[in-house]
């Protein structure tokens, strides 16, 4: 039998059967937010917003509507869901038109039919935040227990991006870690050349290395390389 996924009950057991194994992130973060617009009471559109470094994007959306929401907010720099994400905490509008704190945000939503809005902000990381964002058609669409499960949504959603930026920052060390021993490899090896043909030191032989570094003003690493290349020609 299919799971009823309005059925909130039936929605959080989907939830937990979600594995980064069985998909990628994106594919992940799709379906909390799919299962979170049929879960939620009032929700009409989901997104997630993730934010890095390099700024604010959508990883996940269920329509247009919260898309067209989320991109004015990065593009004016304010709104709800960049302030949950600052803050950490869940946010919400019960009356976009009634709403202040961001000029010209409760226009640009109102006219896409949205009316509440409910954003939960996710602690990934010390330099990765982002939000969970529900939009609804009505006012005042939002109870306790949409908050709960917005919150427990944003819960797996957070869980998902942090175990993400984890790979990506192990893979990133693992990668900075392989290029600096190919190039400890070929600076030995270089310097091996070099007292063999100056009949010198290995210190000494680093000292030369360096010196046609600074002269030639290129990257230790390449001027060894250029150098064990050389050397290996017939």
């Amino acid at each position: 039998m299919t799971p009823d996924l309005a059925d909130p009950t039936a929605a959080l057991h989907e939830l937990g059967r979600i594995t980064l194994g069985d998909t990628d992130l994106e594919g992940v973060l799709d379906q909390v937010a799919t299962l979170a617009k049929r879960a939620v009471p009032g929700a009409h559109e989901v997104s997630v917003t993730l934010i890095r470094t390099d700024g604010p994007r959508t990883v996940a959306c269920t329509g247009d509507a919260a898309l067209w929401i989320d991109k004015w907010q990065y593009e004016n720099g304010c709104g709800p869901c960049l302030a949950a994400a600052a803050e950490r905490t869940t946010l919400i509008v019960d009356d976009v038109r009634a709403e202040n704190r961001w000029p010209g945000w409760q226009e640009h939503a109102g006219s896409v039919g949205v009316h509440s809005a409910l954003s939960v902000g996710l602690p990934i990381h010390e330099t990765v935040t982002g939000a969970l964002n529900i939009y609804a058609v009505s006012v005042q669409a939002f109870d306790a227990d949409s908050v709960v499960l917005a919150e427990t949504f944003a819960g797996y959603a957070a869980v998902s991006l942090a175990n993400a930026h984890l790979y990506d920052t192990t893979a990133a060390l693992a990668r900075q870690m392989q290029v600096a021993m190919e190039s400890r490899a070929v600076i030995e090896q270089a310097k091996g050349i070099i007292m063999s043909q100056r009949r010198c030191t290995a210190d000494e032989a680093f000292a030369i290395l360096s010196k046609a570094s600074q002269a030639a003003n290129r990257k230790l690493r390449d001027v060894a390389a250029t150098l064990v290349s050389q050397a290996s020609r017939p």
